[in-house]
């Protein structure tokens, strides 16, 4: 018997590869002959570098980079199994994680880290780039990656403008000509399932700024910023930013690299599952484990297991989503993706021993489900 797992994270407790290390050992459990292939996932956020490394026996390069405030950090980014694709999590160099809740200051915040991340690996000699773009704790549009790469913003009067998101008020112009020139050969995809514009009610600040330490009061002149700056490249380069969609996506580098770098979106979940080769896995499979920290009707809207379902669909593969915590009024809809859903909190299980001790019950509850699956023949 064949068995593939490809669980995401279970977010504040397990990494998706721990994860999927625990469900190899319930596996294990009941047959130290099953075959096992593990294939740790994410859908283009937090952990999608490490996803992907695990799944193609990639590796990391690590570079002094600036965080969003300013400090220097070592950060890696990642080479994938082919050693030529290069994969950029932006919530390595320009995280919210990497900052304290008293920390967190929109207006200063920069990208320029992960501008600096994308250059050191020009330097390396790569030239295809996935860019995972979630977990921002930026609000800048991406200015502070451009000028790492480059990029001049000049006040009427051709001088730089001031740093900080509002500096952008003052923005007459966009210099290219000392944009890195590598760049034009590189080709650059978007793990993003996020689809909002660049500005309005539903643009990068109004949406995601509050998460970030935007004040109510201070939406409107934030917006006024990102607004100024699609105002420009719209006039100098003729492309709108505006009402794109995922242009808004984390804080505006979305925007920044589709006008730029040329980026194009692709949904998180669909670049990390042809990266690991999903398909091909699942050919002989019996088994299929996925999973999440919780389950509920957003997990149909482009999360990591639903793709893992979709991937499944064509095969005889038993799919099971065994999560953290699943809401019971949503379990029908799963149930239409996926052959059994399950949890790890339960009647004999609360929520805090779920929490304390993840790895124990996630070992126990897959042993609980192959061993069914063996005895009911499937």
């Amino acid at each position: 018997m064949k068995v593939i797992i490809c669980p995401d994270s279970y977010k504040g407790t397990l990494s998706a590869f721990e994860v999927a290390n625990a469900m190899q050992a319930g596996v294990l459990d009941v047959d130290q002959t099953i075959k096992t292939v593990i294939l740790p996932i994410a859908d283009g956020g937090e952990g999608t570098l490490e996803s992907l490394i695990a799944s193609t026996g990639g590796r990391y390069i690590s570079a002094s980079v600036l965080d969003p405030l300013g400090r220097m950090i070592k950060a890696n980014y990642g080479v994938l199994g082919d050693d030529e694709t290069c994969v950029i999590e932006m919530a390595q160099a320009s995280g919210i994680l990497l900052l304290q809740d008293s920390e967190k200051n929109p207006e200063l915040a920069s990208t320029y880290g992960t501008g600096q991340l994308i250059k050191a690996a020009l330097d390396k000699g790569f030239r295809q780039f996935i860019i995972g773009i979630g977990g921002s704790a930026t609000n800048d549009a991406g200015i502070g990656l451009l000028k790492a790469l480059g990029l001049q913003f000049r006040k009427g009067d051709g001088s730089s403008i001031a740093n900080g998101v509002s500096g952008l008020l003052d923005l007459a112009s966009i210099d290219s000509s000392q944009l890195d020139a590598r760049l034009s050969d590189a080709t650059f995809t978007i793990a993003c399932d996020v689809d909002n514009p660049l500005v309005g009610e539903r643009g990068a600040t109004a949406i995601f700024g509050p998460q970030k330490g935007v004040k109510e009061h201070e939406i409107a002149l934030f917006d006024e910023c990102l607004k100024r700056f699609a105002d420009i490249v719209e006039r100098q380069f003729h492309i709108r930013l505006h009402d794109y969609k995922g242009a808004g996506a984390a804080g505006g580098v979305g925007g920044a690299l589709i006008a730029f770098l040329n980026g194009t979106f692709q949904a998180g979940i669909d670049i990390v599952l042809e990266a690991v080769q999903l398909k091909r896995h699942l050919l002989d499979a019996q088994i299929v484990f996925t999973g999440e920290g919780k389950s509920d009707r957003q997990t149909l809207h482009g999360k990591a297991p639903l793709g893992v379902a979709l991937a499944a669909k064509s095969t005889n593969a038993h799919v099971v989503l065994l999560s953290g915590a699943i809401d019971e009024e949503h379990k029908p809809a799963l149930l239409e993706h996926f052959t059994v859903v399950e949890s790890l909190v339960d009647e004999s299980t609360t929520v805090v021993q779920a929490m304390q001790e993840p790895y124990r019950f996630i070992r126990m509850k897959t042993k609980q489900l192959v061993e069914h699956y063996m005895k009911n023949g499937g």
